[in-house]
């Protein structure tokens, strides 16, 4: 393990104590060691600006977290900038890069290490519209990013200055549009996904129901198809985020339009996806409207998480250590409307959780034998929250 990422670590752990003896934490914890007093933790936050999107936001805000209280004090916030919706840190944190919901570009920052703040390097477009998600290559040469609205999925290399450069790759990707009229018209890819090893990129696509899988050719910053390159999802499900679990082969993916996840098994050395369970997101009693966004597997491997839209809640679910699949354990208020996002800290100790219609982060402690959430207190108020990256 390197020296950053232990230093990151131990940082987490130290807000943990922190915590415990009654303080809050509302990002990837500071640390209580020396070595992370000198390196402070940071917190990046999306959202969506545009009327369009009823966004509130106004920008990329930059908050400095106190590694004792764990209270966030803005120290930049990033204005003249359209919905910028996904947030990606590069591999050495260094640089940030961002997807704007509705947009044709991807934009590049680099990040000062002593104060955390921003400074534009330039703008690329990604000759589609709608960037929902993008995702940093294992080689920290390449994004990868997600157009929805057009179906393609765009690859920009990375300068030596963290700028990024024209396409290298544009892949349409193609199917049979799933059976809901307006949701599913045409391919929607929701989100980029590198699988541990770092050698396929796997892209859920929530229009056709089929996620697809590929590698990244580095020489030429091409995308290619996995052998088989797809995997079907049940008609109308709308696949739209996933996560690895850490240490087994298994994959975990949100599917928006009928609030399920589906366990597949992965094949690590093919890039083959095989289903293994699909189980719903919702308590039994609930009988309203509801879709689903985000999904996260605990670091532990122990227990996956998963975001209504609707029932406004944070699901856990237990992993089975034999065979992978989900069994439900509790469902959380999100303690407001709409959590397009949440995150786990890298213990799996903190999950926060971004409310996109009520401008709220919410932070909550993790029971690690349950895997149950239990609020701090904690809530940072901030213009329609889409994604939150820590440093």
């Amino acid at each position: 393990m390197d020296r950053e990422r232990r230093d990151f670590l131990a940082g987490t752990a130290g807000l943990i104590v922190a915590i415990a003896a009654g303080g809050c934490a509302a990002a990837t914890g500071p640390s209580a060691s020396a070595a992370t007093r000198r390196t402070p933790m940071f917190a990046y936050v999306g959202c969506y600006t545009s009327k369009e999107r009823n966004g509130r936001g106004e920008g990329i805000g930059v908050y400095r977290i106190d590694p004792g209280s764990g209270d966030w004090t803005q120290v930049q916030l990033v204005g003249d900038i359209v919905n910028p919706s996904w947030l990606a840190l590069d591999r050495r944190q260094r640089f940030l890069y961002a997807a704007h919901g509705d947009g044709a570009d991807a934009t590049a920052f680099a990040v000062d290490q002593e104060s955390g703040r921003l400074t534009l390097l330039n703008r690329q477009p990604t000759s589609g519209r709608n960037g929902v998600r993008l995702a940093i290559d294992a080689s920290n040469r390449f994004v990868v990013l997600a157009n929805y609205s057009t179906g393609t999925v765009a690859v920009l290399p990375v300068n030596p200055d963290g700028s990024l450069a024209p396409l290298s790759d544009l892949v349409t990707l193609q199917g049979k549009p799933g059976p809901h009229r307006t949701e599913q018209a045409s391919a929607h890819p929701h989100d980029v996904v590198l699988d541990p090893r770092g050698r396929f990129l796997v892209v859920p696509d929530k229009g056709l129901d089929t996620t697809f899988v590929f590698r990244l050719d580095t020489a030429t910053g091409k995308l290619v198809p996995a052998e088989p390159p797809s995997v079907a999802s049940r008609p109308g499900a709308g696949p739209r985020h996933a996560d690895f679990h850490p240490s087994q082969p298994y994959l975990y993916q949100m599917n928006e339009l009928d609030s399920t996840i589906t366990t597949f098994k992965w094949d690590t050395q093919r890039g083959e996806l095989v289903p293994l369970q699909t189980i719903t997101t919702l308590p039994p009693s609930y009988t309203g409207h509801s879709t689903t966004s985000e999904i996260a597997v605990a670091p532990s491997g122990r227990f996956v998480y998963g975001s209504n839209r609707g029932h406004d809640s944070i699901v856990v679910f237990a992993v089975d250590d034999a065979s992978g699949v989900l069994s439900p354990v509790a469902w959380e208020s999100t303690q407001g409307k709409v959590p397009r996002f949440f995150a786990l800290d890298p213990t799996g100790s903190l999950l926060y959780a971004a409310n996109q219609n009520s401008d709220t982060i919410v932070t909550f402690r993790v029971d690690q034998a349950t895997g149950k959430l239990k609020p701090t207190g904690h809530v940072v108020k901030t213009g329609s929250p889409s994604s939150i990256a820590f440093r």
